[in-house]
């Protein structure tokens, strides 16, 4: 690995990172825009999907906020009432079934002596419905949301400087992040991580691209041929 600083903490982009999505966000964000008069099919409703897909790893808080009409707070957390029982509604239907190869990757992160944190732009209440539902409250060491550090989620970098606090990190270089969304990735490089690993996704604020967490083992433990620099 071309790396001087030994890693010691992997933070870990939740949605569509460790755990695989199943369309389950966009079920339950199209049903929550329906609640307060966005139509789904409709140009508004085009619009608010595509708004959607652009935010993947921002705040959940925030998303709300820009669709509402002239920053109606009232209006913004009604809907992301609406989206938090829709959610847990799609999760009791479908379940949450992580991605392949996920949660053995986990286990050689930490038996490897690598501590794992998951990062989310869902509230602390979705966070932990999901948690629960995978039985995954072990698995990691630290859960973060934007709830946890005042709302300032990505592509700020108070989540990942609350976890190397919490964790006792004692360099911020000694952190590698996994996304597979772009906000996440700036996060990174807003908190001096020394690895910003992008996902299934090519990003310029990425150090290294790989195609699934189930090869993070593979780079931050040896060497990885899936590597590629910074674009």
């Amino acid at each position: 690995m071309n790396h001087s600083v030994r890693i010691t903490l992997a933070c870990l982009d939740l949605a569509a990172t460790a755990v695989a999505d199943q369309g389950a966000v966009e079920t339950a964000y199209t049903e929550a825009i329906a609640t307060v008069g966005i139509v789904p099919g409709t140009v508004a409703g085009t619009r608010a999907l595509a708004r959607l897909r652009e935010s993947r790893g921002l705040p959940q808080r925030d998303l709300f906020r820009a669709l509402s009409p002239a920053g109606d707070e009232a209006w913004a957390a009604t809907a992301e009432l609406a989206f938090e029982r829709a959610y847990g509604s799609v999760l009791d239907r479908l379940g949450r079934i992580a991605e392949p190869g996920t949660e053995a990757a986990l286990d050689k992160l930490s038996g490897a002596g690598i501590r794992i944190c998951l990062l989310t732009g869902f509230s602390n209440r979705i966070l932990s419905r999901i948690l629960d539902t995978l039985g995954w409250w072990n698995r990691a060491d630290l859960a973060i949301s934007p709830d946890d550090v005042g709302g300032r989620g990505s592509p700020r970098p108070d989540m990942i400087l609350t976890a190397a606090l919490k964790l006792g990190v004692d360099d911020i270089r000694e952190v590698a992040v996994a996304a597979a969304s772009a906000p996440i990735l700036q996060t990174a490089r807003h908190s001096g991580a020394s690895m910003a690993i992008a996902l299934g996704l090519r990003s310029p604020e990425a150090t290294h691209t790989l195609d699934s967490l189930a090869d993070l083992p593979t780079l931050l433990l040896g060497t990885s041929p899936a590597v590629a620099g910074r674009l």
